[in-house]
């Protein structure tokens, strides 16, 4: 289980919190500490998890150290304002065991919207997916706050990721890479996780500006 951070005091005791509390216990939590000057990296220790420091900027640098850092054959990745459901990890287990596959995603409710459908409802989030599936003739994408994937595609991917943060989503883009290389991204419609709608509400110009901009810089880059 890797969580990037970047002063996340506010959420993440209540992340790891979600993750701690499952049915089945995770084999390791790695928090990846990318230079936070609040107290995110002092909680997560006192939590007892493993905390590890990413001293380049940008979530792409600290989800690679966190993936490179993961010792298991399967990889799990949230965002740190996420909370997870008590099945999550038994619902990793079961795709892996049962489906031929290298990822996997599901959706992103964002549980503190003041809109019902949104907070309440995994609709959103799966549209959002679905549409993004006839870029790529019905090939499924990663989402960033919610994926797991194998170690074995990561060793095969992570030298050709993108790592720039301003050019490309990195979800997208490890997503456009796993497919290139012949993986396959798994879909469960019930393997849900709660997010924060924050980043839509205090960052709006970049949400609905610069957001969409990079969608079309992450396809471009890849066609190359």
């Amino acid at each position: 289980m890797v969580i990037p951070a970047y002063n996340e005091q506010k959420f993440i005791k209540r992340c790891l919190l979600s993750v701690i509390n499952q049915e089945i216990e995770a084999d390791e939590i790695i928090v990846v500490d990318n230079n936070s000057i609040d107290k995110t990296a002092e909680i997560a220790r006192k939590m007892g998890v493993k905390v590890v420091h990413e001293g380049e900027q940008g979530m792409i640098p600290a989800r690679n150290r966190g993936f490179n850092s993961s010792k298991y054959d399967i990889i799990a990745r949230i965002d740190a304002d996420v909370a997870v459901p008590p099945d999550w990890i038994v619902r990793i287990k079961k795709n892996f065991d049962t489906k031929r596959i290298d990822a996997l995603t599901g959706p992103v409710i964002l549980s503190d919207s003041k809109s019902k459908i949104i907070s309440k409802s995994p609709l959103p989030s799966h549209l959002y997916l679905e549409s993004l599936r006839i870029l790529t003739k019905g090939k499924r994408y990663l989402q960033g706050p919610n994926m797991s994937l194998t170690r074995d595609i990561w060793l095969k991917v992570r030298d050709i990721v993108n790592a720039d943060d301003s050019k490309v989503h990195e979800d997208i883009d490890l997503s456009l890479k796993i497919i290139k290389s012949g993986g396959i991204i798994g879909y469960d419609k019930k393997f849900i996780v709660y997010g924060s709608v924050r980043r839509m509400v205090t960052h709006q110009e970049s949400f609905f500006v610069e957001y969409p901009a990079r969608m079309v810089k992450t396809f471009l880059a890849n066609r190359k």
